[in-house]
């Protein structure tokens, strides 16, 4: 818990961004009849009915202090998938950068051997030495601020019945712009000290 609070702590670095992610599965679903619209006066009406389309996994990508969100709806959620996507946010998001600090959670999918199963072993060592891992404990997602953003994601953007993967994708896209337009940063309080103070139950006596 205090490295990732030691992280979100350090200042604003565009050679060194701190940079969170998560993911999360999320069903497709279509009506089963159509919805009757709403009209003055009274609100739209959809059967509770639905029909399946599969599952998905949405990954979310957040610079807390830079303001930027990446979201992203693809099939599966396998190593490869990960693998393809810390690819994208070093090649393509982060070009620049000397190092991307990472933080997120102990999935078995979200390991260097990821890459290596990808790609070939000189670009998964290049990849690879572009990160600087941090990983949340055990039952503490709550300090991914990725998870955060999820959330509000869910409640702005997921809110409704969506059948297929391109809608999904072209929602997830326009709640991104629509955010990263406003440059919202993620402004961290909760610190080492109050964890020390707060969560003391969980540190270990002597």
């Amino acid at each position: 818990m205090e490295d990732v609070l030691a992280v979100y702590a350090r200042g604003h670095d565009p050679a060194r961004p701190v940079v969170c992610m998560d993911e999360k599965p999320y069903q497709l679903l279509a009506h089963a009849r159509d919805p009757i619209p709403a009209t003055p006066g009274r609100d739209l009406q959809q059967d509770s009915e639905y029909v399946r389309h599969g599952t998905c996994s949405i990954f979310c990508w957040v610079e807390p202090l830079g303001g930027w969100r990446r979201v992203d709806a693809q099939p599966r959620r396998t190593k490869l998938d990960w693998a393809g996507q810390v690819q994208r946010l070093l090649t393509v998001d982060y070009p620049e950068a000397d190092k991307v600090v990472l933080v997120m959670d102990n999935l078995n999918t979200h390991t260097i051997a990821s890459l290596y199963e990808a790609f070939d072993p000189a670009t998964a060592f290049a990849l690879a030495q572009r990160l600087e891992i941090h990983h949340t404990p055990k039952h503490g997602s709550w300090l991914n601020i990725a998870e955060i953003e999820l959330s509000a994601l869910s409640r702005q953007c997921l809110d409704r019945r969506i059948a297929d993967l391109d809608t999904l994708n072209a929602e997830l896209t326009a709640w991104q712009q629509a955010t990263n337009a406003n440059q919202r940063q993620v402004d961290w309080h909760f610190t080492t000290d109050d964890a020390r103070t707060r969560l003391r139950h969980l540190y270990t006596k002597n």
